[in-house]
């Protein structure tokens, strides 16, 4: 940023704007990144730390870039997160890709089911 060193901390907007995310992408990553912890001042105000911004780039990076999951970035260690590494490998019993699809269109239905039942009891 214009008018700040390396080593200043960042506003959120400031933060944001480095990282290419906006600023309420950064809050919800806060809450499912127990490595994102920005420091805070009077008020609440979040300030980033330089070590905050990279850890940001390399979240958004692994999660909009590589396609990678929150879960699959949760089991990343900050050094793999920060250093390119692999998540490691989901357990064999945890479904994937086409799965995945088969369940939420039967969970879907499921829920059109209940509340084309919820409507019936109530008339």
């Amino acid at each position: 940023m214009a008018g700040k060193g390396p080593d200043a901390f960042r506003t959120i907007s400031e933060a944001a704007a480095e990282v290419g995310a906006p600023p309420h992408v950064l809050r919800f990553w806060e809450t499912r990144f127990s490595f994102i912890r920005p420091v805070r001042r009077g008020g609440g105000q979040r300030f980033y730390r330089p070590r905050d911004i990279e850890l940001l780039a390399a979240v958004r990076r692994r999660l909009h870039d590589e396609g990678l999951s929150i879960r699959e970035v949760q089991r990343l260690s900050r050094a793999a997160l920060l250093e390119g590494g692999e998540p490691p490998a989901a357990p064999a019993n945890l479904p994937t890709g086409s799965s995945v699809d088969r369940l939420r269109a039967a969970l879907s239905a499921a829920l059109a089911a209940k509340t084309r039942l919820d409507a019936l009891l109530h008339h």
